[in-house]
């Protein structure tokens, strides 16, 4: 295709906030959009454009209209060490200083869309990057929030927002009740603060919200038929227009993409296909904690003697930032030889999607963050959740109360990032034997599981909802809003 025929296509801009839960999925709403005949331009910064060079470079392979925009980081200038222009990278301490440097990106953001030959008809922007705003309002673009997390969240956090009801407590362990809600919910301000509610960023919530009542409508990585009340109920209080366009993971078809997504891989995925090959359907259970959890070395090693403990296959997930020198010496005591035969340890970034499609794994040990939440329901697999922070603790309701695919280990509290257990290795136990054994409750389970990621995957089929309302959303901004025929 010539230039001037990839001129002439309806354009949208995407900006992700710099964080792999938050890329991830933007990244995936690219591809689909791409390949519904749009061009993207996907604004990152270098260090974020590194780390996802494989996905790049297999963009460029399948000669998709994205474009990469890398806009220069200004960490420097807010104190950030060189290279830190991810979040979960930034050290504790910096939170303010990061947020400070990404919303200083506004600038070149405007410089790069006037550069432009014509105004792209849709900004898709991150709800934390309310800096978006006043750049689209001053260039005359349409901007729609991405929210990332599920649409049960969402709607929850909005409500307890908009009826104050933390005004009214003085214990942030105190449960209450979330007002005009579909389902009866109890959370606590510990659990669940909502959107950028603590010291210090009263600011940058106060513009976020602003921003989001001033949007032209919401768009959510979900899909109508898992949390349809959820999402009506969103919609009906925010008074917005609210497309659901996921599950976007199932984007990516084959294991080559699946491997590549949010980040380099680490970790041999054919030395994972071939131990998974060697194991019985459903037998496996996957423990990963995502991007952003960091396990202390106490929990670390509780984790994995309940996994050992429990005598099932499993794999283990650790971050190169928690190999220090306990967990070190505790693996060479031994721990590796015992359970070689159906224990595989991987360090660093898994192929997570990879692994789930597996027919061998039969269960996810998870941290609720909604990337991995979605990829286990694409795939029917169910459930061990062990909510960390922010959205999480809600999700799980949905995931344990709602939907009825996972057990709960019984965290009650945040990880406030210091060295307490939160759960030990007899929990840990606990919950893999309930999970991939379970009789007639674990079989109940694993037939709910399969039957969402039969929806999820006709979700996003020709005709399914969220290609439906995909085709609906991109026809409401290239026509400018013309098209403005209700959604359901």
């Amino acid at each position: 295709m010539t230039s001037i025929q990839e001129e002439t296509k309806p354009h949208f801009v995407l900006v992700p906030l710099a964080a792999q839960g938050h890329l991830i999925p933007m990244v995936d709403m690219a591809h689909v959009l791409a390949e519904r005949g749009l061009r993207i331009s996907l604004i990152t910064t270098p260090a974020n454009a590194a780390r996802i060079k494989p996905i790049i470079d297999r963009v460029h392979e399948l000669e998709l209209p994205i474009q990469f925009v890398e806009l220069a980081f200004p960490g420097a200038k807010f104190g950030l060490p060189e290279g830190c222009e991810s979040m979960e990278l930034i050290p504790r301490g910096f939170f303010r200083n990061f947020f400070d440097a990404v919303y200083f990106l506004c600038e070149p953001l405007e410089l790069f869309l006037k550069s432009l030959q014509s105004a792209p008809n849709c900004m898709i922007t991150d709800m934390s990057n309310a800096w978006t705003g006043p750049v689209a309002r001053k260039l005359g673009i349409p901007r729609v929030i991405f929210h990332g997390p599920s649409c049960f969240y969402i709607s929850a956090a909005h409500n307890l927002e908009v009826h104050k009801v933390y005004d009214h407590i003085s214990n942030s362990l105190e449960f209450v009740r979330v007002p005009d809600f579909p389902v009866e919910v109890q959370v606590n301000k510990m659990q669940t603060p909502g959107f950028f509610n603590f010291p210090g960023f009263e600011d940058i919530r106060r513009m976020i919200l602003e921003e989001e009542s001033t949007s032209d409508g919401i768009v959510v990585n979900t899909f109508d038929e898992l949390e349809k009340p959820f999402i009506e109920h969103y919609e009906r209080v925010i008074a917005k227009r609210v497309w659901t366009i996921g599950p976007t993971c199932l984007c990516n078809k084959e294991n080559n993409t699946k491997s590549i997504r949010g980040n380099k891989e680490t970790v041999d995925r054919n030395e994972v296909l071939t131990w998974l090959d060697q194991k019985d359907v459903g037998s496996v259970l996957y423990s990963n904690f995502g991007s952003a959890a960091y396990s202390n070395p106490f929990q670390l090693i509780e984790i994995a003697s309940g996994l050992e403990a429990s005598k099932r296959p499993f794999i283990l997930v650790i971050k190169k930032k928690e190999i220090v020198p306990e967990v070190e010496k505790w693996l060479s005591e031994g721990f590796e030889e015992r359970v070689k035969d159906r224990g595989l340890l991987l360090t660093g970034w898994a192929p997570q999607m990879v692994i789930l499609s597996h027919p061998a794994v039969g269960g996810f040990m998870t941290h609720c963050g909604w990337n991995s939440i979605l990829e286990a329901v694409s795939m029917g697999v169910p459930m061990i959740t062990w909510p960390h922070f922010t959205d999480q603790f809600l999700n799980e309701k949905l995931v344990v109360d709602v939907l009825k695919i996972g057990i709960s280990i019984g965290v009650k509290m945040p990880d406030l990032g210091n060295d307490v257990v939160m759960v030990n290795r007899r929990d840990v136990e606990t919950a893999a034997l309930a999970l991939m054994d379970g009789g007639n409750e674990g079989r109940e389970r694993r037939d709910r599981a399969r039957d969402l990621a039969d929806k999820a995957k006709k979700a996003v089929e020709e005709q399914g909802s969220s290609w439906k309302n995909m085709a609906d959303m991109i026809s409401y901004f290239v026509g400018h809003g013309r098209n403005n025929e209700e959604k359901k």
